[in-house]
């Protein structure tokens, strides 16, 4: 789950979520506020502290109420959020996660055996002021990837968000072969681009064509006022056994 809001500072906002649970039994859970990012691969990674977020982060904003609940299955159990932005917050986006986690409930400990946990997260983005979007196309290359079944080749778009303002990349990559035709077109996925930072998208190619030249070509809208464009033409090798 996504929530988007732009409070002015000092502002506050309240809503609320609803809990489910398809368990057979009881669910105990617990809630927290989190940090976040976005690694490498384009995965959010979530923790109570993330130092590298620290100038970004509402964490600190969020209150959940209650903070611990039992969950009997199929009904719905509401969780209240409020959202405190301080008086003197700066102009800019902010990023921060309600986290659920199940933990044991008193019948369970009473038992013996393995026990798994499941954690689910509800993101949180916070808009101060009126941040503009500066987004550039940072580089753009094609890469073999080992790994396992899914190895093969990959365009690979790098994003810098060099402002303060989060975005999500839309636009599209296309694949053009040595006659100057599309072969392959994919759409970026909208995964944010934090603030200050260089995010990769990278996308699974087929090159139906086998090794030879190519050239890459992306679309791109950035948050900004126009659409950014940039070309590489690469050469796909072969890959050593």
């Amino acid at each position: 789950m996504r929530v988007e809001l732009r409070l002015a500072a000092g502002g506050q906002y309240t809503g609320a979520l609803a809990l489910t649970s398809d368990s057979e039994g009881t669910v105990r859970v617990v809630a927290g506020a989190l940090d976040f990012f976005i690694d490498a691969t384009g995965n959010p990674q979530f923790s109570p502290l993330v130092s590298s977020e620290a100038e970004y982060t509402c964490r600190d904003w969020l209150a959940l109420n209650p903070m611990e609940m039992e969950l009997a299955r199929a009904v719905q159990s509401p969780v209240r959020y409020t959202l405190r932005v301080p008086p003197g917050a700066a102009a800019r986006s902010y990023h921060c996660a309600a986290g659920f986690t199940t933990v044991p409930t008193a019948g369970d400990l009473k038992t013996t055996g393995l026990k798994s946990a499941v954690r689910i997260v509800a993101v949180f983005y916070v808009v101060v002021g009126n941040p503009p979007s500066e987004g550039t196309i940072d580089g753009l290359q094609l890469r073999y990837v080992q790994e396992g079944q899914d190895a093969g080749w990959r365009a690979v778009v790098s994003i810098r968000n060099s402002g303060l303002m989060h975005f999500r990349p839309a636009g599209e990559l296309q694949v053009l072969d040595a006659s100057g035709a599309a072969v392959e077109s994919a759409s970026f996925v909208p995964m944010p681009v934090l603030p200050r930072r260089v995010q990769e998208f990278p996308f699974p190619l087929k090159l139906s064509a086998g090794p030879g030249p190519y050239t890459l070509r992306v679309r791109v809208d950035l948050g900004g006022d126009e659409i950014q464009e940039a070309t590489a033409a690469v050469t796909a090798e072969r890959p050593a056994p």
